[in-house]
C-alpha cells in the first residue's frame, strides 16, 4: 500500500470544494465531520480515514476512489477512468439522472473496447502459437545436410 500524501489530498480536497461551490464549514457540515477537523485536513496536517475520505466523497459528489488515489491508498493504474468517473459526477450542469446515464454509457464503452482489446490478444496469441508450431513442426522434418554425421533411420 502507497504511504499517505496528505499535502496533495488536502489541496485536491479544497480544489474540489471550490469546483462545488461549498464553504469549508457547508462542506464539513455535509460530511459530518468538524469545521476545524476539516480545515487541518485541507492544509495537511492531518490524515483522514477511509471511512472520512468516503463521507467527504460523498458530500463533493465525487467517487471516493478519487481521494484514495489522491491520498494514496489506492494505486494510480486506474486513475484515468477514477477521474473521467469524478469528472462527470462533479459536473453542476448535468443532473444526477444524466451523470449516471452517461456513466453506464461510459461503462460500457470500456467493456466493449476491453472485450475487443481481449479477442485481438486472443487472436494474437493463438496465431503466435500456430506460427512457433508450424516453425517447430518444419524443423524435426528438416532434411539433413549431405556433410552431417547423421546416421540414416535403419529399416
Amino acid at each position: 500500500m502507497a504511504s499517505l500524501n496528505v499535502g496533495n489530498l488536502g489541496e485536491y480536497l479544497r480544489e474540489q470544494r471550490r469546483n462545488a461551490q461549498l464553504s469549508l464549514r457547508q462542506l464539513a457540515e455535509a460530511a459530518g465531520v468538524s469545521n476545524p477537523y476539516l480545515s487541518q485536513i485541507e492544509r495537511g496536517l492531518r490524515k483522514p480515514s477511509a471511512d472520512i475520505l468516503q463521507q467527504l466523497a460523498k458530500a463533493l459528489r465525487i467517487s471516493a476512489e478519487t481521494l484514495y488515489v489522491q491520498a494514496g491508498i489506492l494505486d494510480e493504474k486506474d486513475r484515468d477512468d477514477l477521474e473521467t468517473r469524478a469528472v462527470i459526477l462533479a459536473d453542476p450542469s448535468i443532473n444526477e439522472r444524466q451523470k449516471q446515464v452517461l456513466l453506464q454509457i461510459y461503462e460500457s464503452f470500456r467493456k466493449e473496447n476491453a472485450a475487443e482489446n481481449a479477442a485481438e490478444n486472443a487472436a494474437e496469441s493463438t496465431e503466435q502459437s500456430v506460427q512457433e508450431s508450424a516453425t517447430g513442426e518444419a524443423s524435426a522434418n528438416a532434411v539433413p545436410d549431405a556433410d552431417s554425421d547423421a546416421v540414416p533411420p535403419s529399416h
